[in-house]
């Protein structure tokens, strides 16, 4: 029996099988999933095998760092039910655990090649630090640019003295050389001239000096950029190599026993090059020891345990489906020849029969729009408010759509009939003179009654379309918040965007530098539930003909 497979603690003989895999992208975790996610979770809470602080216990002060954990539910060669269980990464500075199947190539293996280069790079990364941190390395630099400053001070002088002295000799041959005969103008001409030779010959002897000066400090600095870059250029050809080499060592199967490296898997996507960590995730470790060890995969889940990470949105024992960046291309290799569901992202709204219309005149058409439905289409759905609108008002001309709602959220929606409209309207959005305000149901309380979210977002490269915050390179976003009322541990808020990020409202919602309390049904943030209960509620701007201010206002289809 394969080591790492463990049959279940608790009765299963009442749950039903499912008959196939879930589509790993998007799915609610299958009952017996949970199952063995429980069984795991029970394991992190009383082991002693390892010691990592996932920042659950208030006395470590050591650092926090919470992790993915996955298990994959498995029916092995003697037709038993059971699981494997796998965490994305290293876990306590080591892939070798006891309770979790091994990694698809174990980097930290102290003989191996990779910690070996690695240690090289990082000799070559405190060389660096000590030659850009070198006491005369540093005199230098600040020596060269006292002396390009002195340097330039010294020619702007010269070049003013110059030009002086050519003014006054100019003066000299206006005035003097008219009172002078014949024989004394000639030998006044000849000594201006000379004086104008001698003032060039010394700022030509200055220029020299200081050009001079340069290449001597220039030389000093060299003895140090010039090992500097050199080691720059070792360490960026040796890092490559390294990645490469590190590529090649991640072979993954499928239930076929077919085998592709991460540069073949990852060659024909946009990136073309693997994404850092590709691999390390729980879901390939899973699936990898399933097919070497002749387990028939059954089913998944991942959750999450621990602390939040500063920039993304984790929740403490929450189950999140496998990330799109690293995964994606990786398991569309690995499940090849799996039974799967279907994306069920992708699928037609037949059972949305009709856009209900709140108000439409000859410039434009404000509409509410459904939650689950696409405001414009997407790369697999085609159906959308955009599209609808289009076939309902064939006369229109422009864009139609100015602005967007995600997805998942329902509410009012303007759309412009005529590109003077569309631009009209289009510019109100952008100015942020039109004025929003949604309504959402918070699955937890929120202490204050009102206040001020600003945190700035950009999209997980990673794991679009998901958000993280990001101060370096992520858009300040900002939302003001007003709280309507408080029961059941749950919170009905009114957000006014003043900005227009995406997912702005669920991140400023979920994040522990936000609100830090998820809205009821967000699959991305929090937990998934009958739908996102978030709606927008209002909208108000100028029309763009009669520059009236005109206001919409729909009821969300939910309540506290």
């Amino acid at each position: 029996m394969p080591k790492y497979f463990k049959h279940f603690q608790q009765p299963i003989h009442h749950i039903e099988l499912p008959d196939s895999m879930d589509y790993p992208f998007y799915y609610q975790p299958h009952p017996i999933a949970i199952k063995a996610c429980e069984e795991v979770q029970l394991y992190l809470e009383n082991q002693s095998d390892f010691i990592h602080n996932f920042g659950l216990d208030k006395n470590d002060n050591s650092p926090a760092i919470g992790k993915m954990f996955g298990v994959l539910v498995c029916e092995n060669e003697k037709q038993e039910i059971g699981y494997i269980t796998a965490f994305s990464g290293k876990l306590a500075n080591t892939n070798e655990h006891l309770f979790f199947v091994p990694p698809i190539f174990d980097m930290l293996n102290k003989d191996g090649f990779f910690l070996q280069q690695e240690e090289r790079l990082n000799e070559i990364n405190r060389t660096l630090v000590e030659l850009e941190n070198n006491h005369f390395f540093i005199q230098l630099k600040k020596e060269i640019g006292d002396f390009e400053t002195s340097s330039n001070e010294k020619i702007e002088k010269a070049k003013i003295e110059l030009k002086s002295n050519k003014q006054h000799r100019k003066v000299k041959r206006e005035v003097i050389l008219p009172t002078l005969s014949i024989d004394e103008a000639k030998l006044f001409e000849e000594d201006l001239i000379k004086q104008s030779l001698r003032d060039k010959h010394e700022f030509r002897v200055l220029i020299q000096e200081i050009e001079n000066k340069k290449q001597e400090l220039k030389e000093k600095l060299n003895f140090y950029t010039n090992q500097i870059v050199q080691l720059k250029e070792e360490r960026k050809f040796k890092s490559n190599s390294l990645q490469n080499q590190l590529f090649d060592q991640y072979q993954f199967l499928n239930i076929n026993k077919e085998k592709k490296g991460l540069r073949e898997i990852f060659e024909t996507t946009a990136a073309q090059m693997p994404p850092a960590g590709s691999g390390e995730c729980a879901a390939p470790k899973l699936f990898q020891y399933a097919f070497e060890n002749n387990l028939k995969p059954i089913c998944m889940a991942e959750f999450w345990w621990g602390e939040s990470p500063k920039s993304e949105i984790r929740k403490h024992k929450n189950y999140y489906p496998a990330c799109t960046g690293k995964c994606e291309p990786i398991l569309g290799h690995m499940l090849k020849g799996i039974k799967m569901n279907d994306n069920p992202l992708i699928k037609q709204f037949e059972h949305i029969e009709k856009i209900e219309i709140i108000y439409q005149d000859e410039d434009l058409v404000v509409v509410n729009k459904p939650e689950e439905f696409l405001s414009v289409p997407g790369i697999e759905i085609k159906d959308s408010v955009y599209e609808r609108m289009k076939h309902q008002f064939p006369q229109a001309t422009g864009p139609l759509i100015i602005h967007r709602l995600d997805m998942a959220t329902s509410g009012l929606l303007v759309l412009a009939l005529n590109k003077e409209s569309h631009k009209a309207i289009q510019q109100q959005f952008i100015k942020r003179i039109v004025s929003k305000r949604y309504i959402a149901l918070l699955d937890g309380l929120i202490p204050n009654d009102e206040g001020t979210i600003e945190l700035p977002l950009r999209v997980d490269l990673d794991d679009r379309p998901r958000q993280v915050v990001c101060y370096e390179h992520g858009k300040m976003a900002k939302t003001d918040y007003k709280v309507l009322k408080r029961s059941n541990n749950r919170t009905l808020i009114q957000f006014y965007p003043i900005t227009g990020r995406t997912h702005q409202l669920r991140m400023h919602a979920a994040h522990p530098l936000g609100l830090n309390t998820p809205i009821v049904g967000d699959d991305l943030y929090g937990k998934k539930s009958t739908r996102l209960f978030l709606h927008a509620e209002y909208l108000e701007f100028i029309h763009p003909r009669t520059k009236e201010l005109i206001n919409f206002k729909v009821e969300p289809n939910f309540n506290l």
